[in-house]
C-alpha cells in the first residue's frame, strides 16, 4: 500500500462518497517512498491500487491505459508536475498481465 507520511499540517480536504482531495507538502524523501510503493503496485498488474493516509485509505481497481501527464516550466519559477491518472475499470475488463 501507498502510505503519505504522517505531518502536523492541517489540511483542507473534502470528503464525501464520490469525491477526495488532499494536498501535502512532504520531503522528496517521502514523496519518492510513496512513488516506488505505488509504482511497485502498478507494476505487479493486477489492476488494484491502495493509498492510504492517517485517517482515510482509498483502494482502487483501475484499468488500462493509465495516462502519464508531465509538464515543465522554466523561468525564474521552474517547475516540473508529474501526474499519474488511473480510470476505473469497466466491467469485464481484465487487468493486462503486461
Amino acid at each position: 500500500m501507498a502510505e503519505l507520511p504522517t505531518d502536523d499540517t492541517d489540511h483542507d480536504d473534502a470528503v464525501t462518497d464520490d469525491f477526495f482531495t488532499r494536498e501535502y507538502g512532504v520531503s522528496a524523501a517521502h514523496a519518492g517512498e510513496f512513488l516506488v510503493e505505488l509504482g511497485e503496485q502498478l507494476q505487479s498488474g493486477d489492476g488494484d491500487v491502495t493509498i492510504s493516509g492517517d485517517d482515510w485509505e482509498i483502494p482502487f481497481t483501475y484499468g488500462e491505459p493509465v495516462e502519464l501527464e508531465i509538464e515543465f516550466v522554466g523561468g525564474a519559477d521552474a517547475e516540473l508536475e508529474i501526474e499519474v491518472e488511473l480510470s476505473a475499470a469497466r466491467d469485464g475488463e481484465m487487468p493486462s498481465l503486461g
